[in-house]
């Protein structure tokens, strides 16, 4: 089976400064892959590679079996991309940046007419296609730009921080819309956020990067049982430290065995604690 996504110890250098470094990540068809790190440590310049819009300074680049280098169109045609920024025209309605976005891809008619339907119907926005984009509140734009990444087909879709700046109700609606895709569409995903329960709730892996490298990859059941499975948390004035134990029985008996538990309690780790632990930032 070929490999949705492959990239072979590669280099991205900007004005003398490495921001990726060394990375080598392989993302299997129908994966939903999680990119974490904290801000600058390269997860939008490896995805900005990956979707043809930067060259790598060094290394091999494989999506959906072609190379990014030499077979940019059929890259493209394999994947959608939706960033962190609206990049939906405010100007224009939903079907008009729809129909846009098909004519760029050249999907003849009725076809284009099927698909900008079929998209529209599905993230729930039919209704409001003969609306001005800028009518639309932030969720609804986004929305668009997952049907418009997903308007001629694509077998990749890369999301960029997706549910930034979105309310609760819309950031669990668009997992929703995700998680959909995976599961009944069979379309392979690279997701990078900051938020750490997105993660947990949507991805089979996950990758942490830090300074411009792949510093450790996982499940998070992996992540959990190679650094700890249990924590004891102390405070010492208004700061906590944080201690990992392989288990949670282990932390609740080391805890048992205190004669001063004051300031202290044990609970299960999740990701964030092994974010911190790894790359000693704080997502936000």
């Amino acid at each position: 089976m070929v490999a949705a996504v492959c990239l072979r110890n590669v280099h991205k250098v900007y004005n003398n400064t490495c921001v990726v470094n060394d990375l080598s990540l392989t993302i299997q068809p129908g994966e939903i892959f999680g990119l974490l790190g904290p801000n600058g440590a390269g997860k939008s310049t490896t995805i900005r590679m990956l979707t043809t819009l930067t060259r790598a300074t060094q290394g091999d680049i494989v999506v959906s079996g072609y190379d990014v280098y030499r077979q940019k169109a059929e890259v493209r045609r394999q994947i959608g991309v939706v960033l962190q920024q609206t990049s939906v025209d405010g100007d224009l309605s939903v079907w008009e940046n729809m129909e846009f976005h098909g004519r760029m891809h050249h999907i003849p008619n009725p076809q284009r007419q099927q698909n900008i339907d079929q998209w529209l119907a599905y993230v729930e926005l039919a209704e409001r296609r003969d609306d001005k984009v800028k009518t639309l509140s932030g969720g609804m734009k986004r929305r668009l730009q997952i049907a418009r990444a997903l308007l001629h087909q694509p077998k990749i879709l890369f999301l960029d921080e997706p549910t930034v700046g979105l309310d609760p109700q819309t950031r669990r609606r668009l997992w929703e819309i995700i998680l959909d895709l995976n599961k009944h569409k069979g379309m392979t995903m690279l997701l990078t956020t900051h938020y750490m329960e997105e993660v947990e709730y949507l991805c089979d892996r996950i990758g942490i990067m830090d300074q411009g490298q792949l510093i450790e990859m996982g499940t998070l059941e992996e992540l959990r049982s190679n650094h700890g499975e249990g924590i004891v948390m102390r405070k010492t004035d208004d700061r906590w430290s944080y201690t990992f134990f392989p288990t949670l029985q282990d932390a609740n008996q080391f805890l048992e065995q205190q004669s001063d538990k004051t300031g202290m309690m044990t609970r299960p780790s999740n990701l964030e604690d092994i974010f911190v632990e790894l790359t000693g930032h704080n997502l936000d």
